[in-house]
């Protein structure tokens, strides 16, 4: 079983009252100056996926998840669905 640290929490939402854009936010890498603020935005907005990632090549998992959010800003027609099939070798057991 894997621990609390060998994992990020993160969540994708579409903002709500800005530019409608699919945004990330990693709650477990937020500091304490920026908290309050990315999880407010957070909650305002549309969920459209949350889960854990594994620390273990992380950034590999930060760049598929940018790729992705790219196709959906520019309109791309994607589900929760296929996140999580391109997320399966960085998503933990």
């Amino acid at each position: 079983m894997p621990f609390d640290s060998d994992k990020i929490m993160f969540e994708i939402y579409r903002e709500a009252a800005y530019s409608g854009q699919y945004r990330v936010v990693y709650f477990t890498e937020l500091q304490d100056h920026n908290k309050e603020f990315e999880i407010s935005r957070a909650m305002a907005g549309e969920h459209f996926y949350d889960g854990f990632i594994r620390n273990y090549r992380k950034d590999q998992a930060k760049e598929l998840i940018a790729k992705f959010l790219e196709r959906l800003n520019r309109g791309e027609r994607l589900t929760s669905a296929d996140l999580e099939r391109e997320l399966k070798d960085y998503i933990p057991a």
